[in-house]
């Protein structure tokens, strides 16, 4: 029986359970810093997200994109390889989507510009090649095992101060505002989000050790791929240990309150994905564990968020 085309679109592609949480992280941890800075500004960060959401998304897309049509012998998603093969699926409507996603980003453009100045400008089309740069372009991260440093430098820094600064431009004035805002951005917009790098950067590499042998195929230099799975699975643990060390830096180091220990709370959570991600073999055992990681770090950032406002 052929699979749906929805199936197709959102469950196999669009991919909710992985690229919502991991989109909004990031954004929701910049908003519990503005209201702890009193800059909070709800329709900047909204139209902010939606558009990182979409830039995300099309990256993803190009990944499928370039896994069908480059790698059609590579069966990582036989779903997707058989839906192209009986026409579910064409690489042209693949190729408009990614098209699509990339022009849908850019619609908030004018409002965001007119708020916060031309850096949304450079931070849009930083955020573009990056997203794209993963599995395409001559950079291709996943192709020069540079993915994961950049994940982290990514959702972990430059979301994170992204988001704070379109909120803190729009209070301060607008347009006019952007060189001093930009200027001024505190030292903890560039440091409060790593934890939530980290755990992102998680639900790569856990995908990583799942598709070992597709990555090779592809001609991917994973560190699961380089070093083998040990190495990716000793590096979701110390990724997720820095996450749950971070709020006592948070509280003891940048002097803010013991709210932003509730993260801590996740704790249990995070150890039983790293016991499945160190004991599990089979590559179907895995597939739950991106999904869960990416949900344990939305959770993590929306307790982070309302320690650091209440803070």
């Amino acid at each position: 029986m052929p699979t749906s085309k929805r199936k197709i679109w959102v469950d196999l592609m669009l991919y909710p359970g992985h690229t919502l949480p991991t989109a909004a992280a990031p954004v929701i941890v910049a908003a519990g810093l503005a209201l702890h800075d009193h800059v909070f500004a709800a329709l900047p960060l909204l139209l902010g997200f939606l558009a990182s959401w979409l830039i995300h998304v099309g990256g993803v897309f190009t990944d499928h994109y370039l896994l069908l049509a480059r790698h059609g012998d590579v069966r990582e998603h036989p779903e997707l390889n058989d839906a192209l093969a009986d026409g579910t699926l064409k690489l042209s409507a693949l190729r408009a989507a990614i098209i699509l996603c990339m022009v849908l980003a850019m619609l908030p453009g004018p409002y965001l510009l007119h708020v916060a100045g031309w850096p949304v400008a450079v931070i849009g089309g930083i955020g573009m090649a990056a997203s794209l740069s993963y599995a395409a372009g001559p950079l291709t991260l996943a192709r020069r095992g540079l993915a994961d440093p950049v994940f982290i430098a990514m959702f972990g820094v430059f979301a994170v101060a992204a988001a704070y600064y379109v909120q803190a431009a729009a209070r301060a004035g607008g347009a006019a505002a952007a060189l001093t805002v930009l200027g001024a951005l505190p030292e903890s917009a560039y440091l409060v989000g790593l934890p939530v790098g980290t755990l992102v950067t998680s639900v790569l590499v856990i995908d990583d050790i799942r598709d070992r042998e597709f990555d090779e195929a592809k001609g991917w230099r994973t560190g699961a791929v380089r070093f083998g799975r040990g190495w990716s699975r000793a590096e979701v643990c110390i990724l997720t240990g820095f996450a749950y060390l971070a709020p006592l830096w948070f509280w003891l180091g940048l002097g803010y309150r013991w709210w932003v220990l509730l993260p801590l709370a996740t704790a249990p959570h995070a150890i039983g994905i790293l016991r499945t991600v160190a004991t599990a073999q089979p590559r179907e055992a895995l597939e739950p564990m991106t999904p869960k990681q990416a949900a344990l770090g939305l959770v993590y950032s929306i307790l982070l968020a309302i320690g650091l406002a209440l803070s």
